[in-house]
């Protein structure tokens, strides 16, 4: 049997590998090289990695292209002052109508000559009229009774009789003790309206006939009322 010598196989050689693949192969593993091109820096350190004269040619056009791609980017242009502009809607408030003020009370006034408005149809005699002492004492109805009182927040009968008088420029004493005795006593048939009428303990203003005005006692008012006793008749001025 014949036999055939082993011939050892050998491997073809290769072809020559392009530049553009070495320089690929190296931008893949040196991603130095690729920033370098992009910023426009000479890669003569990458040429002899290369090997040849065309492989630096081809990294020189792979440079450039680079630098076409990076100036083809667009940057956004950004103005250095932002103007905003707001647009406010418009707004109408409706506010509620105000609560109408309650009406104002005038009251009486507490002090002084301050006149009072009298009911007619209160029991005045016909005599007060022309009497500048009735008059006085006549707006004064409807004043309680106070204990110690003289001005129109209030009557104790001498101080209702000593106010009233000195309305008309009659200056009185205080109580009605005192009264009796700085009056002068006249007779009931003598008396007129406008004198001072004295009962034991109380004085009032005589109103004609057989009527008085008066403050009588605590729970009552100014008022006038008939005289159930025969009084003194004292009269000033």
């Amino acid at each position: 049997m014949s036999t055939r010598p082993y011939a050892a196989r050998h491997s073809v050689e290769g072809r020559e590998i392009a530049p553009l693949v070495v320089l690929a192969k190296q931008v893949t593993s040196n991603k130095t090289i690729a920033v370098a091109a992009a910023g426009g820096m000479v890669l003569a350190g990458a040429a002899p990695a290369i090997g040849t004269a065309r492989g630096a040619a081809e990294a020189n056009n792979l440079a450039a292209a680079a630098r076409n791609t990076i100036g083809a980017v667009s940057l956004a242009a950004v103005p250095e002052v932002l103007a905003w502009e707001l647009e406010a809607p418009d707004v109408s408030v409706t506010l509620p109508k105000p609560k109408p003020k309650p009406p104002k009370v005038q009251r009486p006034a507490s002090t002084g000559g301050a006149l009072r408005t009298v009911d007619r149809s209160a029991n005045i005699p016909e005599s007060v009229h022309g009497n500048a002492i009735l008059e006085i004492a006549s707006q004064y109805v409807g004043v309680p009774y106070v204990y110690g009182g003289s001005s129109p927040s209030g009557f104790d009968c001498s101080g209702f009789t000593q106010y009233v008088y000195a309305q008309v420029g009659l200056k009185i004493p205080r109580t009605d003790s005192s009264q009796k005795a700085a009056g002068t006593v006249v007779s009931r048939e003598d008396a007129r309206p406008g004198d001072i009428v004295w009962f034991p303990g109380h004085v009032g203003i005589y109103a004609g006939g057989n009527l008085m005005i008066d403050s009588p006692h605590t729970g009552t008012v100014v008022q006038f009322r008939e005289m159930n006793r025969t009084p003194t008749f004292l009269r000033f001025g």
